[in-house]
């Protein structure tokens, strides 16, 4: 599968909010449905402004996308049917390119992308009982730098 990564174009902004609730119901299990139903309005208001990189398929239409800041990766979210083929991976690998000193965030609950980080090179640095809406979902701190 080629993967490429551009800036998002205007026209995306239905099909990126449906990357994020396809990878969202696929990953984050452990979140209560009424919590699951309040972000989405929030990430639907807060997504078209956001500094946001696309990965895109040969065909050029999104399959995944990372909104980067500065040195820090607040959002990493592939289509739940395009896990596991490398999307996080290279989208990953050009925020190193950017950020060469990158940190994030991940809910310790999705072990999936706890391990996911880990195998990218990431450590925990950090661990808050709360997310950063204060709700219950612990978050794990992590850092990674480009060698």
């Amino acid at each position: 599968m080629v993967i490429s990564i551009r800036r998002p174009r205007h026209d995306e902004g239905e099909q990126l909010i449906a990357i994020w609730c396809r990878s969202v119901d696929a990953t984050h299990h452990f979140l209560s449905a009424e919590y699951r139903a309040e972000l989405e309005p929030l990430v639907r208001s807060f997504l078209p402004k956001a500094p946001l990189w696309v990965a895109v398929n040969a065909h050029d239409e999104p399959v995944g996308f990372m909104i980067l800041s500065g040195q820090h990766m607040d959002a990493l979210f592939v289509d739940a049917d395009r896990r596991g083929r490398g999307v996080g991976r290279i989208l990953v690998e050009h925020a190193l390119s950017q950020a060469p000193e990158l940190t994030t965030n991940v809910n310790e609950q999705n072990e999936q992308a706890v391990g996911f980080y880990k195998k990218m090179g990431f450590k925990v640095t950090g661990r808050t009982e709360i997310d950063d809406r204060g709700k219950p979902y612990p978050l794990l701190n992590l850092a990674c730098r480009k060698e």
